[in-house]
């Protein structure tokens, strides 16, 4: 009777890292975006840039979860309105000064940052 709970022990620990939960497709997209951003880091020869990112590749592999990016994502959404706001200011104030050159880089930035918030609006991958 010990031998086979023993051995029933034995196999859950040899079985437990197939049973871990396996990371969300929105990790593994976030991983593969990191790592194209190493390539093109590399590529261009931006030693203090690939260092950050291999930095931000380890954080993702040890902390990533749906929630973390959840709250990321809602950050960036946050960001990106509130620079949509405050380049519609910026284009409303250039329109009162009826100076076309800033009303016409003014209109630019703002479709930027439309742009954007367009992109912080994506959802997460399944």
């Amino acid at each position: 009777m010990k031998a086979i709970l023993l051995c029933a022990g034995i196999l859950a620990l040899a079985a437990a890292p197939a049973f871990a939960a396996q990371p969300s497709a929105a990790c593994a997209a976030k991983r593969a975006d990191i790592e194209r951003q190493i390539e093109q880091a590399r590529e261009r020869g931006r030693r203090q840039e690939l260092r950050g990112l291999q930095r931000a590749l380890k954080a993702s592999q040890e902390n990533c979860s749906d929630a973390s990016l959840a709250r990321e994502r809602d950050a960036d959404i946050a960001q990106a309105q509130r620079k949509v706001a405050q380049r519609e200011r910026e284009l409303a104030q250039a329109e009162r000064r009826a100076d076309a050159k800033k009303i016409e880089r003014r209109r630019a930035k703002l479709e930027e940052a439309r742009a954007e918030l367009v992109q912080a609006r994506k959802p997460l991958p399944q």
